[in-house]
């Protein structure tokens, strides 16, 4: 179907499972939250923060409704890898795939993500290798088509003044153009994608194994080729899906992102109730902060989304130290319960991708022989 290289299991624990590469984000996450809490303390009484924040029935049911957002964001992605796979995997495969894709999202770069393994973990569960390497092109480009459309309305529906906190403040001047350089460079891949998948898979192709003869991007020439050979054959196979694929693929792309924008709401509706017009604000800088991860150098964005967060958010809390504790909670919620869970299920899935590999491989010989 494409050309495609299997990875062993082997390599994908060296490269992406090892434990260090578990722990590291851990680390960053939380030797910034308290290098952030000790700053503050030296301005403000911290013990006073804590006495600010009364965990009441409300408080606790605000963060249960966090994590029914997040399970909503689980939801949408499983409801996506069964419709692009024709429900070929059933609900319990097609939430490993979604658990396995967010792990590796929480131990890699924000820029690699989770389906730079994406085809393995299909391929586990019964999807054709080359397959899986389309379908996984195809969730890249839906998750970055819904930022190319949403992130321009939600900034035209929200004042300049709260969308990017614009106060004057190099943070906000930072927030801002960071925004759209990113954008842009989301808008220019969407529309590679587009062109390499639907439109012109033949042209792209071609002018991607040029850009692959160039000497400066010898190392990375293979990997090239094969995007546009890759690209060819997700097109052949997306052009004879119906429109009502299209509805139902991409449906669970809004459904999954805008869940988890929703997170950081129920956060807020828990520890600081406020007018309703201030939930559309809220929501509306969660477009901006994911939209600027995607630069994050660090796991899974350790770090830098809870120094973003406590920052971007700052405004509309009464202190820093508050919105740090709110940060912490988003962080547990939306991050670490993930990595926990991609933590206890890697291990059994790495045996069953062992076995797997091993008896390919010594069928393979035999046939040979």
């Amino acid at each position: 179907m494409g050309q495609t290289q299997e990875v062993s299991p082997q390599t994908m624990e060296k490269n992406y499972f090892s434990l260090w590469k578990i722990i590291l984000p851990v680390v960053i996450g939380l030797s910034v939250v308290i290098l952030m809490f000790w700053h503050e303390s030296k301005k403000d009484n911290l013990s006073e923060v804590w006495h600010e924040i009364h965990f009441t029935w409300r408080t606790w049911l605000c963060i249960l409704l966090g994590f029914v957002f997040m399970w909503g964001r689980d939801f949408g992605l499983t409801w996506r890898f069964r419709a692009l796979t024709d429900k070929q995997l059933t609900w319990g495969k097609a939430y490993k795939v979604d658990f396995l894709c967010e792990f590796t999202s929480c131990v890699t770069p924000s820029a690699v993500g989770g389906s730079s393994l994406g085809m393995v973990f299909l391929n586990t569960q019964g999807i054709e290798f080359g397959r899986a390497t389309t379908l996984m092109i195809t969730t890249l480009f839906l998750d970055e088509l819904f930022f190319v459309i949403s992130c321009p309305l939600v900034v035209c529906l929200t004042p300049a003044k709260y969308i990017f906190a614009s106060d004057g403040s190099a943070f906000s001047h930072g927030i801002m153009y960071t925004f759209w350089i990113v954008y842009g460079i989301i808008a220019a891949w969407t529309f590679l994608l587009f062109a390499g998948i639907i439109w012109k898979p033949e042209w792209i192709s071609k002018l991607l194994k040029k850009i692959a003869g160039w000497k400066i991007l010898k190392k990375w020439s293979e990997g090239i080729s094969g995007l546009g050979i890759n690209m060819v054959a997700t097109s052949k196979e997306l052009r004879k899906k119906p429109f009502r694929f299209w509805m139902e693929v991409f449906g669970g792309t809004a459904v999954s992102w805008t869940s988890r924008y929703l997170v950081v709401n129920a956060l807020f509706l828990g520890f600081l109730p406020m007018d309703d017009k201030w939930q559309w604000v809220i929501l509306a800088r969660q477009f901006v902060i994911w939209v600027v991860l995607m630069v994050s150098p660090t796991p899974g964005g350790s770090g830098v989304s809870e120094w973003i967060f406590s920052n971007y958010y700052g405004d509309l809390v009464p202190s820093i130290g508050m919105a740090l504790i709110m940060a912490v909670f988003w962080r547990i919620i939306s991050y670490y319960v993930y990595l926990g869970i991609g933590a206890a299920i890697v291990p059994g899935w790495l045996k069953e991708s062992y076995n797997k590999f091993h008896k390919k491989k010594k069928t393979e010989s035999l046939v040979n022989k």
